[in-house]
């Protein structure tokens, strides 16, 4: 199966859905390539970005299940190959 690099934006506005983001990304670290999380104490949220390789439909459902938690954005940068 072909797949792609993508980089998943994450922000973490409620600090009781960290938890389960890191769940979620357990379960899908065979794809993830890096990551890199930063509390922003200023504005009280943690971001997050997370390199992947995987395919289409992993990245959409990855980036999806994170945006469906509570207090969490998530977006997804996909390469054009």
């Amino acid at each position: 199966m072909e797949t792609r690099i993508a980089v998943i934006g994450i922000i973490i506005e409620d600090k009781e859905s960290v938890a389960l983001v890191n769940e979620i990304l357990h379960q899908y670290g065979s794809y993830i390539i890096g990551r890199m999380g930063l509390p922003y104490e200023k504005k009280q949220v943690n971001i997050i970005s997370v390199v992947v390789d995987a395919p289409g439909d992993i990245i959409s459902a990855l980036s999806g299940k994170l945006g469906n938690i509570r207090g969490v954005s998530a977006k997804a940068l996909h390469s054009k190959a």
